[in-house]
């Protein structure tokens, strides 16, 4: 399911698209920022059937070795341990994954060469060696194995930028596809029938909660700046970075209108977010000006939290 950190992600950069966009349509950017979100989803299951890719293309190497003229007894007598794992069979047969591939019309045509490209890395990948000269597996090590693909792709980088050019919505959603494919698969088992697809959302107004955060940072947004402005003015820099301002603005209607959300929630997130989305100082930046603004909120009544375990 969708994390509101990635939620938060796809606000601000939605926030900033409009911004250096300059466009006044604010309809037609939350449209963006929900078909940004629905796009991460698809992902999740594009990469669900890319373990099922690989292995049709791994059959298919079995089959052409067979039709050779002179083919040798490994050709005739394969190795079948990897294109045979029923946890990918599970996978290539599950309505749940097929349903919404065809719905979404989500598939690796665009890609056709992913799958022989990661082929040829996997089959000298020491895990993958380690699963097909194993002396016997089971269902578990099936499994196992499948969760370790999901893995290692997370450092293929070559995969990551075929996966980015296949859709511009897809930047920075490759790592956390994979982690919902790994745990997908953590949570089969042998005596399942369908695979239990992982749902959108945790919390039935997580969609509302990234629309409305949107929506009233980019409403909010000039007044928000000004804040920003006056809180960062004794900070030792000489440009605020506008990634910097921008998350900094988004955090502070975060604080303000969203009652349920702990402070130091929204500080840990907002901060984090600026470690991997501005400049290398960002983190320290963000976070120094946003624990002034909180302590002045705070202290004029502007930050009202309501609910258990809040500060």
């Amino acid at each position: 399911m969708l994390s509101r950190r990635l939620l938060r992600v796809k606000v601000a950069k939605s926030l900033y698209a409009h911004l250096k966009s300059g466009s006044d349509n604010l309809k037609a950017s939350e449209k963006n920022l929900v078909e940004s979100i629905d796009k991460a989803y698809d992902l999740y299951f594009q990469m669900m059937s890319f373990v099922v890719e690989v292995a049709k293309y791994a059959e298919s190497r079995i089959e052409w070795a067979k039709q050779k003229k002179l083919p040798t007894y490994e050709d005739l007598n394969p190795n079948r341990r990897f294109v045979d794992n029923a946890v990918i069979q599970l996978i290539a047969n599950s309505d749940s994954i097929n349903d919404v591939l065809a719905a979404r019309r989500l598939s690796w045509v665009t890609a056709p060469d992913a799958a022989k490209e990661v082929y040829g890395r996997l089959v000298e990948s020491d895990f993958y060696k380690r699963y097909m000269s194993a002396p016997i597996v089971t269902f578990t090590d099936d499994r196992k194995f499948v969760e370790e693909f999901y893995a290692w792709l997370e450092q293929d980088e070559a995969l990551a930028d075929i996966v980015n050019e296949m859709s511009l919505l897809w930047a920075d959603d490759y790592g956390f596809a994979l982690y919902l494919a790994i745990r997908t698969v953590q949570h089969l088992k042998r005596s399942h029938t369908e695979v239990k697809v992982l749902p959108k959302f945790k919390s039935d107004d997580d969609l509302e909660f990234a629309k409305t955060l949107f929506i009233k940072s980019l409403v909010n947004y000039d007044n928000n700046q000004e804040i920003v402005d006056k809180y960062s003015k004794n900070w030792d820099v000489e440009r605020v970075v506008f990634m910097d301002s921008l998350i900094i603005s988004i955090a502070i209607v975060e604080l303000k209108h969203f009652e349920s959300i702990p402070v130091k929630v929204t500080l840990d997130e907002w901060i984090d977010i600026a470690k991997y989305y501005s400049s290398p100082t960002s983190s320290n930046f963000v976070n120094g000006v946003l624990d002034k603004i909180v302590a002045d909120f705070t202290a004029d009544g502007i930050i009202n939290k309501s609910g258990r375990g809040l500060l």
